[in-house]
């Protein structure tokens, strides 16, 4: 019998806000502009469920970025960010537009409670019959905090310490109903069997739930899990308990590196890295000819303003830029202060200074401009050949974020799936109806999940 040939994963880098992940995009001459009603998602939906895209993902911040001269103005008058609707709910919309793609949300455990997400999460999954996914985040700053009373965020390694034990109560509760639990039996007056529906009785360190759930298991048993963790402590975490990992490279080379690593990490936890997908971020720019490509790229470009950097860089790195002269080096005391550790350490190996500036962090971070991060841009085929090349080696699948909304998505779809398809690379149908199936994910047995307490135990001793 012959094998299956292995086949890539395709994710719409999505925000419930008024431009994509790339600010430049909203002042795009074709980019839509009613992103606060239902129809701009619901729209996009359709054209990425059409194209047999696994899923549409959300990602999310609890503030609008305003650290960066400690306030909001900038932010506001020239769009960066600045609208952050409920992704749930958005997803929500798009999943009355579709049947098989599926929708992942991003949601905090630093400030939100456990069981609250375990329903949320939960119930989503049972309203879409088995199509989404929970992108677990720590999230970044002091503005987050002051939303939710704190006085500032809480330190890297700690949030991911929580983010563990979060994680046991969210599956341990997502297990309270096994599959057969519900009896439904209206002559014997039956509704289900109580020896089946547990509670869990969690006591730790940070949280403790007495459960039950009130939420049976859904069709893929439940949610996916998502992460995007690329410090070593996040890793560590996403080797743990993501089932796809939103990877950030640089370069081939350096995501030939990262992917053999982290599957390996998969591998020391004991799980199988086969079932373990990662992603890379990617722009796609492509058009008939080349030259309408680059064309199309440039004009993508050139929507970015300066302010954009400055205020996504201070918004991650939970710094405000404006204390600096531009060109003043950060102590490594302050450089040890800041959210976001895998991007100052990116900063930090591509200048080649131990204690970067301003300057450096702009320049080498790209934040806030089109080319931070890998630009696949030319013909359909040019564009599959750059795809397939990092499939073979480096990821499972690719999240692509758009320069234009909805027309990226609409050009992939149009010109790149098509030639996908004819290399064997990619499905022409999905699989079946859940977003485990599209994935390729096995659905959890119940009490899987208590193979991450020892890790996690361990990491928080340690």
């Amino acid at each position: 019998m012959s094998k299956t040939p292995r086949q890539m994963s395709l994710v719409a880098f999505m925000q419930a806000q008024n431009c994509s992940n790339y600010v430049g995009s909203w002042r795009h001459p074709s980019s839509m502009t009613d992103s606060m009603s239902p129809e701009y998602y619901q729209r996009i939906a359709r054209t990425l469920e059409d194209a047999k895209f696994d899923l549409a993902f959300f990602d999310d911040r609890l503030a609008m970025p305003d650290i960066y001269g400690d306030d909001h103005r900038e932010t506001v008058a020239n769009g960066i960010r600045c609208v952050k609707l409920d992704p749930t709910i958005v997803l929500m919309a798009m999943a009355s537009a579709t049947t098989r793609l599926g929708l992942g949300s991003t949601y905090s455990t630093t400030y939100y409670e456990p069981f609250h997400v375990a329903r949320l999460f939960a119930t989503l999954d049972l309203m879409t019959k088995g199509r989404v996914a929970w992108n677990v985040v720590t999230s970044l700053n002091n503005s987050e905090a002051e939303n939710f009373g704190h006085e500032e965020h809480l330190e890297h390694d700690l949030r991911y310490d929580r983010a563990d034990e979060f994680m046991e109560v969210v599956t341990g509760l997502w297990d309270s109903w096994e599959d057969d639990a519900l009896i439904i039996d209206k002559q014997t007056g039956r509704f289900a069997d109580p020896d089946k529906v547990h509670r869990l009785d969690f006591n730790g360190k940070y949280f403790k739930s007495k459960g039950p759930l009130t939420v049976p298991r859904s069709a893929q048993g439940h949610p996916v899990l998502l992460q995007a963790g690329q410090s070593g402590r996040g890793m560590a975490f996403a080797a743990c308990w993501a089932e796809l990992v939103f990877a950030s490279y640089p370069s081939l080379e350096i995501g030939r590196k990262n992917y053999a690593y982290l599957k390996g990490e998969v591998e020391k936890a004991g799980r199988d890295p086969a079932l373990f997908k990662i992603a890379p971020a990617v722009k796609v720019i492509v058009a008939e000819t080349a030259s309408q490509a680059e064309e199309q790229r440039a004009l993508a470009a050139s929507m970015a303003k300066p302010i954009d950097s400055m205020a996504l860089l201070c918004e991650v790195l939970n710094v405000d830029f404006a204390k600096w002269q531009y060109d003043q080096p950060f102590t490594d005391e302050e450089l040890a202060s800041v959210s976001w550790h895998s991007l100052r350490d990116r900063v930090i190996a591509k200048t080649g200074k131990k204690n970067p500036s301003v300057r450096d962090f702009v320049e080498a971070s790209g934040r806030g401009q089109f080319n931070d991060g890998p630009v696949f841009c030319g013909t359909p085929a040019q564009v599959a050949d750059e795809m397939e090349e990092w499939f073979e080696t480096a990821c499972d699948g690719f999240v692509l974020t758009a320069a234009k909304i909805p027309g990226t998505y609409e050009d992939v779809a149009r010109l790149v799936v098509p030639e996908l398809q004819r290399r064997g690379l990619f499905r022409r149908e999905y699989p079946g109806t859940t977003l485990r199936d599209t994935l390729g994910l096995p659905r959890p047995a119940i009490g899987s999940w208590r193979r991450n307490t020892d890790k996690t135990t361990e990491r928080r001793r340690a």
